[in-house]
C-alpha cells in the first residue's frame, strides 16, 4: 500500500486570506518531494478548523480537533507546517501540540501512545532568526506524544532579517532549501516504510 502524509499548515492566515501563504508552499514543495518515494499527501489550514483550547482529544460540541485528530493518525507521516512569530512557533502551531497532550492518557496495553509508529517532520518558515529554536520545541513536543522524527527530520526558509521577502515570493527555490526537502521527503519515506511493517513493541507486561 501507499505511504500517505498528511500536512498541517499552522499559518496565521485562513484559507480566504487573500494574502499567499508561505508555509503553504513550503509544504507543497515539501509534499511534491515525497512523490517519488510512493507517499501521496493533503495540506490542510488549521485555521480553517475550529480547533478549541484544552487538552483533551475532543472539547465538546463545535470542536474541528476530533476529524484533525483522525486525519493525522490515519497518515503514516504528519507533517507540521508553521511560520516563526516573535522568535516563536506560531500560536496555532502551539494550540495544535497542546491538544496532542492527550495523547500521554490514550495508551494501548502495551503502553504505546496513538502516535506510536507515525512518523512526524516539521516545516518553518520565517523573516527574522529562530528556524532551530522553534524545530527544538516542536520536535520535542511531538516526540514527547508518541511520534518518531527521522533524520534531517526538519526543512525551514529564514529571510533577513528584517527583510520583506517572503518564501512565497522567491522566484525559485534556493539549492540548499531543495537539498534539504530531498532529504527529510527520503528519509522519512524510509522510515515510515519500515515502521509500517513493523511497529515498535512496547512494553509488554
Amino acid at each position: 500500500m501507499p505511504l500517505t502524509a498528511f500536512a498541517l499548515n499552522c499559518t496565521l492566515k485562513a484559507s480566504d486570506d487573500a494574502e499567499r501563504s508561505s508555509t503553504d508552499r513550503l509544504l507543497t514543495d515539501l509534499l511534491t518531494a515525497m512523490v517519488p518515494h510512493g507517499v501521496r499527501g493533503e495540506i490542510v489550514r488549521a485555521l480553517d478548523h475550529e480547533i478549541k483550547p484544552g487538552v483533551l482529544s475532543d472539547m465538546g460540541e463545535g470542536d474541528g480537533w476530533p476529524q484533525l485528530r483522525r486525519k493525522i493518525l490515519e497518515a503514516d507521516i504528519f507533517v507540521l507546517g508553521l511560520p516563526i512569530w516573535l522568535g516563536q512557533p506560531s500560536s496555532v502551531a502551539k494550540r495544535v501540540l497542546e491538544r496532542m497532550d492527550a495523547f500521554l492518557s490514550e495508551t494501548d496495553k502495551q503502553g504505546r501512545m496513538p502516535a506510536a509508529g507515525k512518523i512526524a517532520i516539521v516545516a518553518i518558515v520565517g523573516n527574522e532568526d529562530g528556524a532551530h529554536a522553534c524545530h527544538a520545541a516542536c520536535f520535542q513536543a511531538l516526540n514527547d506524544v508518541g511520534f518518531t522524527i527521522p533524520a534531517n527530520g526538519g526543512v525551514y526558509w529564514v529571510g533577513q532579517a528584517m527583510g520583506d521577502v517572503n518564501y512565497v515570493d522567491l522566484p525559485g527555490t534556493p539549492e540548499a532549501v531543495v537539498e534539504m526537502i530531498e532529504m527529510t521527503a527520503s528519509n522519512a519515506a524510509h522510515l515510515a516504510t519500515v515502521l509500517k511493517e513493523r511497529q515498535y513493541p512496547g512494553v509488554r507486561k
